[in-house]
C-alpha cells in the first residue's frame, strides 16, 4: 500500500508539474488537436491509401481497424474507467482548482485509463506493422504521444492514466494485428505465404502511397500551429 501511495503521490506532483507550462497560444493548439473532427483527413487519406491498393477488398483492413478502435474505446471505458474508478485531476476536491483547464473542460468523472491515449497508440501500433515505413511509424508514434499529452496539457488526465493507456492501446493493436493476419489472406492474394513473409508482403503492397498519410500528419498539424496563433491574435 505504502508503494501504490507513492506511485500515485509522484504522479500527482508529474501532473502539476506539466500542466503549469501553459499559454494562450497551446491553449488553442491543444484544445483543436484533442478534437476527433479535426483529424477526420488523416482518416480519409489511410482509408483512400488502403482501398486504392487492395480495391474493395480493403474493406477488411478498415474493418480491422474499426474492430480495434471499439476495442480500445469501449474497454479503456468500460473495463478500467468503470472498474478503476479513479477521478480525474479535473474531478478531484484537492486538485481541480491546482490545474490549468482549457474553456473549462473537466471530462468524465473517471479517467484511468486515457481513451485518447489508448485509440492513439492502439491505431498507431496497428498502421506501423500494416506499412512498416520507418518514417511513417516514428510520424504516428509521434502523433498518438502528442495526442495523449494534449490531456495532461488539459488537466484532465494523470500521467499514469496516459501510460496505462499507452499500454492498453499497443496491446490490443497487436492483438488485433495478429488477428487481421490470419483473416487477411483469405480475401487478399500475398505473394508470400509464410507467416514472417506475409507481413512484408501486406506492406510491400501498399508501395510508397503510406507517405501520403504522414504526409497529412504534417499538413494537418502545421494547419493547427496556424490556426493557434491566429486564434490568439484574435482573442489576444
Amino acid at each position: 500500500m505504502g508503494l501504490l501511495q507513492s506511485l500515485i503521490e509522484l504522479d500527482t506532483e508529474l501532473l502539476l508539474f506539466l500542466n503549469s507550462f501553459h499559454n494562450g497560444f497551446w491553449d488553442n493548439f491543444f484544445w483543436m488537436f484533442t478534437s476527433k473532427e479535426v483529424w477526420l483527413p488523416l482518416y480519409l487519406t489511410l482509408a483512400y491509401v488502403i482501398f486504392k491498393n487492395h480495391g474493395l477488398k480493403g474493406l477488411v483492413t478498415i474493418l480491422s481497424i474499426g474492430l480495434l478502435i471499439v476495442l480500445c474505446d469501449q474497454i479503456s471505458t468500460n473495463v478500467f474507467k468503470q472498474g478503476f474508478e479513479r477521478l480525474r485531476p479535473s474531478r478531484d476536491e484537492d486538485l481541480q482548482f491546482l490545474v490549468h483547464l482549457i474553456n473549462g473542460k473537466r471530462g468524465g468523472m473517471y479517467g484511468f485509463v486515457s481513451s485518447h491515449s489508448t485509440n492513439s497508440f492502439g491505431l498507431a501500433i496497428f498502421t506501423s506493422l500494416l506499412f512498416r515505413n520507418r518514417t511513417y511509424s516514428i510520424f504516428i508514434f509521434s502523433w498518438a504521444a502528442i495526442n495523449a499529452y494534449s490531456r495532461v496539457y488539459m488537466g484532465v488526465h494523470y500521467p499514469g492514466d496516459i501510460i496505462g493507456g499507452m499500454l492498453l492501446g499497443l496491446i490490443l493493436g497487436r492483438i488485433v494485428y495478429g488477428i487481421y493476419l490470419r483473416v487477411l489472406p483469405r480475401f487478399v492474394v500475398i505473394s508470400h505465404h509464410n507467416k514472417r513473409l506475409l507481413k512484408s508482403g501486406i506492406s510491400d503492397s501498399f508501395g510508397n502511397d503510406s507517405r501520403l498519410v504522414f504526409f497529412s500528419i504534417i499538413l494537418m498539424t502545421g494547419t493547427l500551429l496556424m490556426a493557434a496563433k491566429v486564434m490568439l491574435k484574435i482573442t489576444g
